[in-house]
């Protein structure tokens, strides 16, 4: 998934990062795309499985009162990148590098903004997604890619997409 120039990032973003400011530090010393080893695969499958099944999707303004808040699905509750966020942890805490895992935002196929989890691996760049169990490749899915996180500083880049339309994740 080719990345272009800085992006800026999802106000949600910016106060995820206040509240959680280690989630958002990029320790350029991990490596930057995944083995993908018979285990790394199991454990990304279980985890995308389980959170995805384990957590009721509920809005921002329903859940938190505010348009667009990014958190982790601690509570049982959350929109497209709280759970997100919560697989980048458990992933994170298994022991796979954070540097391969990235916030990504997309525009759905209804023309809505989406947020997904992209694990960079040598096997290419997987999508986790609270909207199907199955991990695929980034191309193998009906999103248009508009921007992530850095790999190599905090702040986020823009994506090579297909369409110009600016987004929000703000779907669930």
């Amino acid at each position: 998934m080719p990345a272009e120039n800085a992006a800026n990032p999802i106000k949600g973003w910016v106060d995820f990062c206040r509240r959680y400011a280690s989630e958002c530090e990029v320790d350029v010393k991990e490596p930057d795309s995944l083995v993908l080893t018979d285990g790394h695969w199991a454990l990304l499958r279980k985890v995308n499985a389980r959170i995805n099944s384990a957590i009721m999707p509920v809005t921002d303004p329903d859940h938190w009162g505010v348009a667009d808040r990014w958190d982790f699905a601690e509570d049982g509750k959350g929109d497209c990148e709280d759970y997100q966020l919560l697989k980048r942890k458990v992933l994170a805490q298994a022991g796979i590098p954070r540097r391969t895992m990235l916030m990504t935002v997309v525009v759905d196929e209804r023309g809505e903004g989406h947020a997904v989890l992209i694990v960079r691996t040598d096997h290419g760049d997987l999508v986790l997604d609270n909207r199907r169990d199955e991990i695929v490749p980034w191309d193998q899915t009906p999103y248009t890619y508009v921007k992530r996180e850095s790999q190599n500083s905090v702040g986020w880049v823009s994506l090579d997409r297909r369409t110009g339309i600016d987004a929000t994740a703000s779907g669930k």
